[in-house]
C-alpha cells in the first residue's frame, strides 16, 4: 500500500497522537490525559485535523498509517486502539479517493493470496468491481423509505420505517436506526459497496453537494456488511465548520453530558486549505476481511492491554 501511494506522488506523514481536540462528532468517544502542567490532552480518534493543517501549509498528497484511539469500541470489528490509514488529495474531486479505495481492496487481496473476502461464513469474489449507490436510493431499496422527503420530519421518517418516535429521538437517531437495522445488513455482499451522498446533517466534515444541497459529498465503503472506509469532499468553510462542530458538541452534551474542545487552529487553517478529498480506512478491518479472520484481534500483533 505504501508503494501504491508513493508511486502516485504521495508523501507519508506521521501526525501527533496527542491533540487538544480528538474530534467533534456526537457519538465519537476519546481517551484523555493530563500533563504535569495541568493541561488536558486527548489521544486522537483520527489524524484528520492534523492532516488538514498540513494541506493548508502546502502539502498536496499525503497519507498516514496512524495509530488511533476510540473509547467504547467493543465488537468483533472494533478495538479501542487500531490503525487508521488516512489519505488526502488536494484539488481533486472525491471520486479520486473512491477510486483509491478500489485499488486498495485489490492490493489487500493480492497480498493475502486469496480469491475472495470472507467474514462470518460469507464470501465475496475479489474480482467484482465496487458498486455505488446513494443513501437515498439505499433507503428506498432496502427500507422502503423516501429519505429526502422526510429530511425535516423525524416523525414522518420513523413512520415510513414502521418505528415509534419518542420525544427523546432526534432525526439523526431515527436515521441511524434505519441505516444500521435495515440498510447496512444488505451492503457489500454482491459487490463492494460505495454508499454515497449522505444527508448533509449526517456529514459534519463534508462539503455540500454541488448537484443537490440536501446531501453532502460523503461516502462509506462496505464489504460483507462491514464498514471499511469513510470519505469526504472536505468542507473548507471555517464559519460553517464551526457551526457544525458546535451543533455536534451540543448534542454530545445533551446525550452524554460532556463535550470536547474545538480546535481553533484547525478552523484558522481551513481558511487557507485548498479544496480536497480524503478518506479514513480501518486497516485491520481490511486485513481481517482479506485473510478471512473472524475477529479483528486475530490480525493484530498484540491486542490492546487486557483483551488477550
Amino acid at each position: 500500500m505504501r508503494r501504491y501511494f508513493e508511486g502516485d506522488g504521495f508523501t507519508e506523514v506521521e501526525c501527533a497522537a496527542l491533540q487538544i481536540s480528538p474530534g467533534n462528532e456526537t457519538h465519537l468517544h476519546a481517551f484523555s490525559t493530563h500533563a504535569d502542567t495541568g493541561d488536558r490532552y486527548y489521544l486522537h480518534t483520527s489524524p484528520e485535523f492534523a492532516c488538514k493543517k498540513l494541506l493548508a501549509a502546502g502539502e498536496t498528497r499525503i497519507f498516514d498509517f496512524a495509530r488511533v484511539f476510540r473509547d467504547r469500541e467493543t465488537a468483533p470489528v472494533n478495538v479501542p486502539e487500531f490503525t487508521m490509514l488516512e489519505w488526502y488529495r488536494a484539488n481533486e474531486d472525491y471520486s479520486a479517493v473512491i477510486a483509491d479505495c478500489a485499488h486498495l481492496l485489490n492490493i489487500a487481496i493480492e497480498n493475502a493470496g486469496t480469491p475472495a473476502f470472507a467474514y462470518r461464513g460469507r464470501k465475496l469474489d475479489a474480482a467484482i468491481e465496487p458498486q455505488r449507490i446513494s443513501v437515498a436510493d439505499a433507503f428506498t431499496r432496502y427500507a422502503g423509505v423516501d429519505l429526502l422527503a422526510s429530511l425535516d420530519d423525524r416523525a414522518a421518517l420513523a413512520a415510513q420505517a414502521g418505528y415509534t418516535c419518542s420525544d427523546a429521538d432526534t432525526w439523526s437517531d431515527i436515521f441511524s436506526r434505519i441505516l444500521v437495522e435495515r440498510v447496512e445488513p444488505h451492503l457489500g455482499f454482491e459487490a463492494p459497496t460505495i454508499l454515497d451522498q449522505y444527508p448533509r446533517v449526517e456529514a459534519a466534515l463534508a462539503r455540500t453537494s454541488l448537484h443537490d444541497p440536501r446531501v453532502a459529498e460523503r461516502f462509506e465503503l462496505y464489504v460483507l456488511g462491514v464498514e471499511l472506509a469513510n470519505g469526504f469532499g472536505e468542507l473548507t468553510d471555517p464559519a460553517e465548520q464551526r457551526k457544525r462542530f458546535e451543533h455536534e458538541m451540543d448534542e454530545k452534551q445533551r446525550i452524554y453530558g460532556e463535550r470536547y474542545p474545538i480546535d481553533e487552529d484547525l478552523l484558522a487553517a481551513l481558511a487557507h486549505m485548498p479544496q480536497a478529498s480524503g478518506v479514513a480506512l480501518g486497516f485491520e478491518r481490511l486485513v481481517m476481511l482479506a485473510t478471512g479472520a473472524p475477529h479483528i484481534e486475530d490480525v493484530m500483533w498484540t491486542p490492546p492491554a487486557g483483551r488477550a
